[in-house]
């Protein structure tokens, strides 16, 4: 990989190392320079640019971060169906994010052993078994050059396969639950139904259910029948006991009652605070466990740290449960306030968890096609399918959270060209008054949690899911990509991304013009992103669409 100031004459396909303004066009530092780029650097009296110029062992920043992230997912890792995703490739950094609510199983030492590899590849991670909700982030390659070696990425990829895999999600798998709870003479039965709400509301973030419960004496016999009983009962999955005394030994009450009914104590004790007082066990294969006295609190603990991975189908041994101490003095969180006599002060609010972005779809489907004379364009045969429900497949394949599609012209020809795909519907009684009355009344549909919307051109049917998802992965407001648009060789193309903060000035445009002025104004906060041809072929006229339909186009 070469860097350095070259002549603009020899630049052509070398990486823009800094953004440059060449007149009223603006190039950012990452762009693959087209002939069109060359030439505006040229008429702005610009003779030279630094670059970065890829020799032929080296890879791509985007691809090789592409081949490392599916290396670490491992066979099938990432696939449909599984719990895991990967997102499309932007500047050298992809991440693998959760697609079910479970656990993140992580290989460290073959993250140490990656990260060791060069400076130029880095991979970072959520911690060790971490919980990990869908969408959220679970780990992020990102190349730091604007290129790596071959025989570096290689050796990464070696790494990480030998991991199999390095970087996974085990998901919840709704275990059915049995809870008892003993007592003593003088115990309240609020604090048992207090411990079974916070029982219940436990095993609720973890996808478990509480199957059956019963409340016996404290007694080594009652409980030992109790424990007998309610496994021949319910059959449950998991078996939890909270005490009214906490074991002090393994031969305490619980302990022995969990024997003599006929299963075993694995382990006494967790290097975990609090916590400590955990027992773990098991009776024909189910694992019991006797909660430690902090479990009738809903704070953070180490039963907290055994459930998850039990309802994740993740065993857990006697050297997982000792293992545990690095770590394990669990602080103070959000959710965990202050101990009673610590003075009271200002929380400060929690981190954001990393998290993919939330991106709804407006497919724009009112417009009359006066160009197309009689015939609605959208409702043309496009391999053997109406032009937009393609274009809505593409969409629904991609990783958009929803898609609205806004009809008026023939609406209810469009609306059953849709079919049973998953679209919402809003009707623009105005859309002959232009482009920007549909783009409102798409905008006016947008569901609250989303980050941003892509805008989208019914009459497009080349554009692909590829290319939905790298608008997607490219998409960072608080970096400065507030706007994302797909070029091809220097053009800029459709369908456009925006973020939610600017749906209300979206809902102001008027005319014919789209979203061109809205971009003008945030000229500094758009983001172009290199994709193919597709992005830039709408079908306005018949013979745009005999073109299109011809062999020449199909493959377009």
């Amino acid at each position: 990989m070469r860097f350095g100031d070259i002549s603009i004459d020899k630049a052509l396909g070398s990486i823009l190392v800094h953004s440059t303004r060449a007149g009223s066009k603006r190039l950012k530092k990452g762009r693959i320079l087209a002939q069109s780029d060359l030439d505006a650097l040229r008429e702005a009296g610009i003779a030279s640019v630094i670059v970065v110029t890829l020799d032929a062992d080296d890879v791509h920043e985007d691809l090789a971060a592409k081949r490392i992230a599916e290396a670490a997912a491992g066979p099938g890792g990432f696939e449909a169906g599984s719990a895991q995703s990967i997102s499309a490739p932007f500047t050298g950094r992809v991440n693998l994010i959760a697609e079910a609510a479970g656990i993140a199983k992580i290989d460290t030492t073959a993250v140490d052993m990656l990260n060791l590899v060069d400076e130029a590849i880095t991979i970072a991670t959520v911690p060790p078994f971490a919980v990990v909700q869908p969408g959220q982030m679970v780990a992020t390659i990102k190349i730091i050059p604007f290129a790596a070696p071959e025989d570096l990425v290689a050796r990464c990829e070696d790494i990480a396969r030998q991991a199999s895999p390095m970087i996974a999600v085990a998901p919840f798998a709704a275990k059915r639950t049995a809870f008892i709870q003993t007592r003593l003479k003088d115990t309240k039965e609020s604090v048992l139904d207090k411990t079974t709400a916070v029982m219940t509301a436990r095993l609720e973030k973890v996808g478990a259910s509480l199957a059956g419960e019963v409340r016996v004496p404290h007694e080594v016999s009652v409980l030992a029948q109790a424990i007998t009983d309610l496994a021949a009962k319910e059959t449950p999955d998991l078996i939890f006991i909270a005490g009214a005394s906490a074991i002090t030994d393994r031969r305490d009450v619980i302990p022995s009652a969990i024997e003599q009914a006929g299963g075993t104590v694995d382990h006494f004790g967790m290097p975990v605070d609090p916590g400590n007082l955990l027992l773990f066990g098991n009776l024909s294969g189910v694992p019991v466990v006797g909660m430690p006295g902090c479990a009738r609190s809903p704070k953070l603990n180490g039963f907290d740290w055994v459930l998850e991975r039990l309802a994740a189908d993740i065993p857990v041994t006697r050297a997982d449960i000792m293992k545990m101490g690095a770590g394990g003095l669990l602080k103070e969180i959000e959710t965990r306030p202050q101990p009673r006599s610590a003075p009271s002060a200002p929380q400060s609010p929690a981190p954001q968890v990393p998290r993919a972005p939330r991106i709804a779809a407006i497919l724009l489907a009112a417009g009359r096609s006066t160009r197309m004379g009689d015939r609605n364009k959208l409702l043309a045969d496009v391999d053997g399918r109406p032009m937009v429900r393609r274009v809505a497949e593409t969409l629904a394949a991609s990783k958009v959270i929803g898609i609205t599609a806004v009809l008026g012209h023939e609406a209810d020809t469009v609306r059953g060209a849709l079919g049973d795909l998953s679209v919402n519907f809003v009707d623009n009684p105005d859309f002959a008054q232009g482009l920007s009355t549909s783009v409102k009344a798409g905008v006016s549909m947008l569901p609250e949690d989303c980050d941003g919307f892509i805008v989208c051109l019914g009459d497009m049917p080349t554009v692909r899911t590829a290319d939905i998802d790298r608008l997607i992965a490219a998409f960072n407001p608080v970096e400065g990509r507030a706007i994302c648009m797909p070029v091809h060789h220097g053009k800029r193309g459709n369908p456009v991304l925006f973020a939610r903060r600017l749906a209300a000035e979206m809902a102001a445009l008027e005319g014919d013009t789209g979203a061109k002025r809205l971009i003008g104004a945030h000229e500094d906060e758009v983001c172009e992103v290199e994709t193919d041809s597709g992005v830039l072929l709408d079908i306005d006229t018949p013979d745009a669409l005999s073109r299109f339909t011809s062999s020449q186009f199909k493959d377009a």
